[in-house]
């Protein structure tokens, strides 16, 4: 069998991460989207980003996401301002710094956090 490579891992990690945001902030089946305060179903919510996707250093910081409505995460491009409000100023500024150091991430930090994550969605379970 072939070895990943890396942007494969990567969409692996985004999946178990996104899956495990949504469902750990569940309750009945349902996730309260951090900007507009409608709650969806968690198989119909995102996992929405403060600081965008982009950043390697906050692309998986639990701090910076939340679950997310298709409405705000994609067609309002996050609403990062309301966004903001809600995880607070200090917060923000640590993460919008954070944003300006490069991160790059080894496979075998990829593969771990893969695994540390599927453990989180088991406990949840």
């Amino acid at each position: 069998m072939k070895a990943k490579t890396k942007s494969q891992l990567v969409k692996d990690l985004d999946a178990v991460f996104s899956k495990y945001i949504r469902y750990s902030n569940a309750k009945n089946g349902y996730c309260k989207c951090i900007t507009c305060d409608r709650d969806y179903e968690v198989k119909k919510i995102h996992c929405g980003h403060f600081m965008s996707r982009q950043y390697m250093s906050t692309r998986w910081d639990e701090r910076n996401v939340a679950p997310q409505c298709y409405g705000c995460n994609v067609m309002q491009q996050g609403k990062q301002f309301e966004f903001s409000l809600k995880i607070g100023k200090e917060l923000s500024e640590e993460l919008y710094l954070l944003t300006k150091q490069t991160k790059k991430w080894s496979l075998d930090e990829i593969k771990d956090m893969i695994e540390q994550y599927k453990d989180k969605l088991k406990d949840i379970s």
